[in-house]
C-alpha cells in the first residue's frame, strides 16, 4: 500500500468549490430522465461518457446545462445532493460549501423554492452522516444583471438556507464588474460573496472580483501568477483560491497535471485548496483530485496537509469549528 495514498484517503478534507449540478452522474441522469419523461440526446451511460470530452469551458457548459434538464422536482434535487454527500463522506470530506445555479432551473420553469428546498433538506440530513455544509447561490454571468437581481430577490426569503452568493458560467466577456450592483445589494442583505475569476479570464477579472464584488474567496484564480502585484495582494490578504486540478486539465487550462501551477501558488505564499468542481464531468471527486495532483506535482504529506488547512481556514465555518478541524489536520499522521 502506498502510504501517501493512504494518507490522502484518511486526511480530513474541506471542499469549497463544488457545483451540485456538476455532480450529476450519468446513471442518475438517465434515471431522472426516465422518471420525469425528459428526452436526452444520449441513450446510455457510455454515450454520455463519450460526450465528456471538452475543448474549453463553453463545450462543457453546453452538456452541463442539458444534463441539468432532468432535474424537475424537489426529490430530484434531494437525490442529487445526497449522492454527492455520500461520495464526499467516503472521501473523508468533513465540511463542504456547495454551489447551486438557480437560473439554470428557474429559466426552465422550475420554481426557486423547489430547487433550494430539495438541496437544503439533503444538506440537513447530511449532518447525520458526519458532514457539515453551507449553500452558495451562483449567478450565471452570461445572463443579464436584471436576471441576477431577480434571482437575488427570490433568495431573500431563504437567508436561513443560503449563506453566500457567487458568480459562475462563461467567464470571458462577462467580467465581475457586470454584476457589481447585484453583489453590493447581496452584501447589504447579509450574504457573503465569492466569484469565479482567473480561470479563463485574465488577472483583471480577479482584481474586479476583489475590488468591486468584495469577495471572501476567489474560485479558481490560477491566472493570478501573471500579475506580480496581484500575487502580492493575495498573499498579504491571504485570499483563498479554490483550485480545481482535474477540472483545469479537462478544460485545457493546463495540458497535463505536471504543468499545473498549484505548487507555484503555495511557493508564492498563497492560500489555495484542492476541489472537485464538477466531478461527474471532470473525472473525479476529492480523493481522485488529491491523488492525481499528488502524483503529477510530487506533493509531500505536508503539502497535502497545507491544502486541507488552507481550505478549512477559508471556509465559512465558525472560528471554533475551524480550530477544531485544523487541529485534527495538524495532528493527523
Amino acid at each position: 500500500m502506498n502510504t501517501i495514498h493512504e494518507f490522502i484517503k484518511k486526511l480530513p478534507k474541506c471542499e469549497l468549490h463544488l457545483h451540485i449540478e456538476g455532480s450529476l452522474e450519468p446513471d442518475l441522469m438517465l434515471k431522472l430522465a426516465k422518471r420525469n419523461d425528459v428526452e436526452l440526446k444520449y441513450k446510455s451511460i457510455e454515450e454520455i461518457q463519450q460526450a465528456y470530452q471538452f475543448d474549453n469551458l463553453q463545450s462543457f457548459l453546453d452538456i452541463y446545462y442539458e444534463g441539468a434538464g432532468v432535474l424537475q422536482k424537489e426529490e430530484d434535487f434531494y437525490e442529487l445532493t445526497m449522492a454527492y454527500l455520500e461520495r464526499a463522506v467516503a472521501d473523508n470530506v468533513k465540511h463542504t460549501e456547495i454551489f447551486f445555479d438557480p437560473q439554470t432551473h428557474t429559466d426552465r420553469g422550475i420554481p426557486f423554492d423547489v430547487v433550494v428546498s430539495g438541496i437544503h433538506k439533503a444538506l440537513q440530513d447530511g449532518k447525520e452522516m458526519g458532514i457539515s455544509s453551507k449553500l452558495i447561490m451562483c449567478f450565471l454571468r452570461h445572463l443579464s444583471e436584471d436576471a441576477a437581481f431577480e434571482t437575488l430577490n427570490q433568495a431573500l426569503t431563504h437567508k436561513d438556507k443560503i449563506c453566500a452568493v457567487g458568480l459562475d458560467s462563461s467567464e470571458v466577456g462577462h467580467p465581475p464588474s457586470k454584476f457589481e450592483r447585484v453583489f453590493t445589494k447581496a452584501l447589504e442583505e447579509g450574504f457573503l460573496t465569492v466569484a469565479h475569476a482567473g480561470e479563463e479570464g485574465d488577472p483583471s477579472y480577479i482584481w474586479e472580483a476583489l475590488d468591486l464584488l468584495k469577495v471572501s474567496r476567489i474560485d479558481h484564480g490560477v491566472r493570478c501568477l501573471e500579475d506580480e502585484v496581484l500575487v502580492a495582494r493575495l498573499k498579504q490578504e491571504q485570499v483563498h483560491l479554490t483550485v480545481c486540478p482535474l477540472s483545469n486539465i479537462k478544460l485545457r487550462v493546463f495540458d497535463q497535471m505536471k504543468d499545473h501551477k498549484l505548487k507555484r501558488l503555495w511557493d508564492a505564499g498563497l492560500s489555495a485548496g484542492i476541489n472537485s468542481d464538477d466531478p461527474a464531468y471532470f473525472g473525479g471527486y476529492m480523493n481522485q483530485n488529491f491523488l492525481a495532483t499528488q502524483e503529477g506535482l510530487a506533493l509531500s504529506k505536508e503539502d497535502l496537509r497545507k491544502t486541507s488547512l488552507d481550505a478549512f481556514n477559508a471556509s465559512f465555518l465558525s472560528e471554533s469549528e475551524k480550530r477544531f478541524w485544523c487541529d485534527k489536520v495538524v495532528s493527523f499522521e
